[in-house]
């Protein structure tokens, strides 16, 4: 397995890495659980949150550079490069801040005496994509090291200098050999790794395919797992949404990191005929107004996609939609100039026997429905595989409640575009996975909750005691 830097801007091969030789491996697993037995579990929860904060702050003074592996690897745009870095630093303050509470032990009042003990679980495996080199990693790895587990970390082939430098963030900010390892493994290897009775939990942020084969092998070792398989996220605009501002959201939910973004506005509905009409006018205006350039230039608005090969998956999902009777009402095509740029694309007349219509689009492409009622958008938005956010934009917000109500996914936002921060949960349902990161709920994931049961000296063998 090649461990490259291709720049997507340009296709130019920067650098390659070796995969980690299996004794090198067997050397970081060892160490991992070592220390994990010997150190970082028994350290105080304020002596672990010096080091993770202190590696957010490393994060942010040293923005401008961990931006530039951002855009040198996977062409995001400077600006968002920068918000993620700021994002991901938040995170992991976020659980510096908060997780002595969320470690309190928690009486069980209907069972006096009865306490629940939150404990670490080991040493967990993370399996993280390209599109958020850091936010991804940050989402694991804040809660994680808080609870006191350590995290293996196998990152996308296409994003080496990510990260290694986000592993240089905590051997920087004072964190010991084993608590946070990156490998450059194999798909065979990290098999291997799964298996090994060491390692007690396994999270992953990828395609359908990659999440079933992992969460098969950690099922057959009863291992606990977290899956975020991405999405295919509606944006349903009611009758009586302003026009101009949902169409600005619709763009940024749309466009925002290339469109490659799980949580990316992928299906616009809009409830109709004439309205319909005029939003698609306004959204293919919007989309071709974006300024292709070098993501590292403030003024780009259209930075490439993150390799040739997800920019020829997306052409033929183009294609595969015409073919089926689907109209392309903006671009479609590769854009001419070095590098992986394509052209942003609006897809029509997606009918239900077209195939584009259950597929996910991960890139500038949003397909475009014109619906007749709100009945038939809801049915419209959960005629999906996926269940991971959804969007309802209307000016009445307790009908927004109501129809984010029927929506089968696992976060929706009225009047908003699906966003994420460190306090909110984040996962869905259905092929979008199972399992929540972020919040006090990604703080939970891989935990023991041990019941600690106390009686008097001399107390009867069975049942509750009587307290004074």
């Amino acid at each position: 397995m090649a461990y490259q830097t291709i720049n997507p801007t340009t296709g130019e091969l920067i650098k390659t890495y070796a995969d980690i030789s299996d004794q090198d491996l067997e050397v970081a697993l060892a160490n991992a659980h070592k220390t994990f037995e010997t150190d970082w579990r028994h350290r105080a929860v304020a002596e672990r949150a010096k080091i993770v904060s202190t590696a957010a702050a490393i994060l942010r003074r040293k923005g401008e550079e961990y931006a530039h592996y951002l855009t040198l690897e996977m062409g995001k745009l400077i600006n968002e490069a920068r918000a993620e870095i700021g994002l991901a630093a938040d995170i992991l303050d976020y659980y510096a801040r908060n997780a002595e509470a969320y470690l309190q032990r928690r009486l069980l009042p209907e069972s006096p005496g009865a306490e629940l003990h939150i404990e670490p679980i080991g040493v967990l495996l993370g399996i993280e994509p390209w599109n958020f080199p850091y936010y991804q990693v940050a989402r694991v790895a804040g809660p994680q090291l808080m609870v006191g587990n350590v995290l293996l970390l196998k990152h996308a082939e296409n994003v080496p200098q990510s990260a290694l430098a986000f592993a240089r963030l905590f051997e920087e900010a004072g964190a010991p050999a084993g608590v946070y390892t990156n490998l450059f493994a194999s798909i065979e290897q990290i098999g291997h790794v799964i298996d090994d009775p060491r390692v007690r939990g396994v999270t992953v942020t990828g395609s359908e395919r990659a999440g079933a084969a992992v969460a098969e092998r950690a099922g057959r070792n009863l291992k606990k797992s977290v899956m975020e398989m991405g999405g295919s996220d509606p944006l349903i605009v009611l009758e009586d949404a302003p026009l101009e501002s949902t169409l600005d959201s619709a763009l940024f939910g749309r466009m925002f990191n290339t469109g490659q973004c799980c949580v990316g506005s992928k299906r616009i509905i809009v409830i109709g005929e004439t309205r319909g009409k005029a939003f698609l006018d306004g959204f293919v205006q919007r989309m071709a107004s974006l300024k292709t350039g070098d993501p590292q230039d403030p003024c780009t608005t259209l930075g490439p996609l993150s390799s040739e090969k997800a920019l020829n998956l997306l052409l033929d999902q183009i294609e595969l939609a015409k073919r089926n009777g689907g109209r392309v009402a903006l671009g479609g095509g590769r854009i001419d100039r070095p590098g992986f740029y394509l052209e942003p694309t609006v897809l029509t007349d997606i009918s239900r026997d077209n195939p584009i219509y259950t597929q996910e689009l991960f890139g500038p492409v949003a397909s475009f429905y014109v619906v007749e009622n709100e009945e038939e958008a809801i049915r419209l938005a959960n005629a999906t595989p996926y269940g991971l956010g959804a969007s309802v934009f209307t000016a009445d917000v307790e009908r927004g409640r109501k129809v984010a109500a029927k929506i089968d996914s696992g976060m929706v936002f009225i009047n908003q575009p699906a966003w994420t921060a460190a306090e909110l949960p984040f996962g869905g349902i259905k092929n979008s996975g199972f399992g929540r990161e972020l919040s006090e709920l990604g703080f939970g994931e891989f935990v023991n909750e041990k019941l600690i049961n106390v009686a008097p000296a001399g107390s009867p063998p069975w049942g509750p005691v009587a307290r004074g």
